[in-house]
């Protein structure tokens, strides 16, 4: 079966303008082309196949055809609520995955999804400026399906749907993501929005390490306890010294 067949795509998203490439570059720069022609609210571009993908910090990542869910969608979300875009994609993957049979998905701050420690899902969040006015968000979202790991250097760190034993029907999660992306991004800038990632977060109270880090009064590698999440999801940590430091980025290491 073609799980992004045109009729598995159309069952998919509905009424919802799309792009879907077999091969492409950047779904993320195909929207942000889009976004920046003035395409709807909205619109999601999905690949089969993309070659110049990229995570964050500026990873490389390269998904080959039928191994994952690639997709981007356009948001002009207020000004005000652009930090809550990271936060929306990777609460939407939980939910989202959950709903095909996944048990225990949480968040490893900022916005990795992870099942059992190991990554299932990422996202990229990339904002477009007109001057000094927002003019619209792109959502990058990357689901592993069916990669297999088990020969490769990432396979203690990350996962797939068909590791965890839940549907890997791409079509079906990627009519999961959208019906929760529409519920989810009306509540952008609002507080439930906000606690219900928090509550997903996998790392707070527990003792990390946080390389690459940036923010006030952080440089290079720390380590502490997770203590908290501020509004715009920045990160406090404690030291060992008992100072506080706020952390805006940053790759997280237990223990």
């Amino acid at each position: 079966m073609n799980d992004l067949s045109p009729e598995r795509l159309a069952w998919a998203t509905g009424s919802r303008p799309y792009e879907f490439h077999p091969t492409l570059g950047s779904t993320n720069d195909r929207a942000m082309s889009l976004l920046l022609a003035g395409a709807p609210t909205g619109i999601t571009v999905l690949a089969d196949e993309q070659t110049a993908g990229r995570g964050r910090l500026g990873r490389a990542w390269h998904s080959p055809p039928g191994s994952a869910l690639m997709l981007s969608i356009v948001l002009r979300p207020p000004p005000a609520a652009q930090s809550d875009v990271g936060m929306l994609g990777a609460l939407i993957i939980c939910e989202a995955v959950e709903a095909l049979g996944v048990r225990g998905a949480g968040i490893k701050w900022p916005n990795d999804v992870q099942v059992d420690g190991r990554k299932l899902s990422g996202i990229l969040p990339e904002a477009a400026w007109k001057g000094n006015a927002l003019a619209g968000v792109v959502l990058g979202i990357g689901v592993n399906v069916s990669v297999d790991f088990s020969e490769t250097s990432f396979h203690e760190t990350a996962i797939s749907l068909g590791d965890t034993g839940a549907s890997t029907d791409r079509a079906a999660l990627l009519r999961a993501l959208l019906e929760r992306f529409d519920q989810r991004s009306a509540q952008l800038g609002s507080d439930l929005l906000f606690e219900a990632w928090r509550a997903r977060l996998n790392m707070l109270g527990r003792t990390i390490s946080v390389l690459n880090t940036g923010g006030t009064n952080s440089a290079g590698a720390l380590r502490g306890t997770a203590e908290g999440v501020d509004r715009d999801g920045a990160l406090r940590l404690r030291g060992d010294d008992g100072a506080v430091r706020r952390v805006i980025a940053g790759d997280i290491a237990f223990g």
